[in-house]
Parts: structure tokens; C-alpha cells; sequence
């Protein structure tokens, strides 16, 4: 599935494609520290966030049992955690698909700097080994 989305946010570009095997969401990763406001309030960021990458995930039919994830995260701040980075997402595609996230028993994660304005998120998920 391939396609091209701009959202209203002058931050981010949206658009869906695939990278090397795996399913990629052109658009800025959020952190913990951008989406809740003290212990556990999401923050605007957040809730649109989420509401964008659940519009841009592709159907998929998750294996049963025991799941790997890979992911490489485009990000133009160096500061940017990858460890970070990956909640906000994961809950994401766990609420997308209808999985407990408790079943991920394998994390591949990467870190790419890119330029400001070419941010991404590229995902797979398997059974895991």
C-alpha cells in the first residue's frame, strides 16, 4: 500500500510507503517526553500523533503467539533516545492491530539521522524466533 498524506501540523509530513521489507511512515517520531505532561497526561502532540499513525498503518493479519518488531527511526535531533522512541509507536500499532504489547519477545531497533523535515518510522512485525 502506497500513498502520499500531508497533515495541518507545519512539523510533520505525512505520507506511507514501504523501505527495505518493511512498512514506512514518513513523519517525525514522538518521545515520552513530548507525550504526557506530568505522570499521565497525554498531551495534544500525542493524541495527534496517534490519531495519524493509526489512519496511516496498513491492515495487517498479526501471527499468533509470541512477536518481533523491527524498527528504524529517522530522526533529525541526535539528542533523540531511540529506547524513546519506541512506546508511543508500539501503542500505537497495539491498539491499531488488537494485540497486548506483552506479547513482543524480540526488539530490533535503528537509529537514522536525517535532515529536518525527512523524519520517518519504519516497522515490521513477526513471529518471533
Amino acid at each position: 500500500m502506497t500513498g502520499s498524506f500531508t497533515c495541518q501540523s507545519p512539523q510533520y509530513s505525512v505520507s506511507k510507503n514501504k523501505i527495505r521489507g518493511m512498512d514506512f511512515i514518513e513523519m517525525k517520531p514522538i518521545s515520552l517526553n513530548h507525550a504526557y505532561r506530568g505522570r499521565r497526561f497525554a498531551t495534544k502532540e500525542l493524541k495527534w500523533f496517534k490519531s495519524e499513525v493509526d489512519r496511516m498503518l496498513p491492515d495487517v493479519i498479526l501471527p499468533s503467539g509470541k512477536l518481533s518488531v523491527k524498527y528504524e527511526f529517522g530522526v533529525s535531533s541526535k539528542n533523540s533516545d531511540g529506547d524513546n522512541l519506541i512506546k508511543c509507536f508500539q501503542d500505537c500499532l497495539a491498539i491499531k492491530y488488537k494485540f497486548n504489547d506483552n506479547r513482543i519477545y524480540e526488539w530490533y531497533i535503528k537509529k537514522v539521522d536525517v535532515e529536518k523535515g525527512f523524519e520517518y518510522i519504519a516497522f515490521r512485525i513477526g513471529k518471533s524466533t
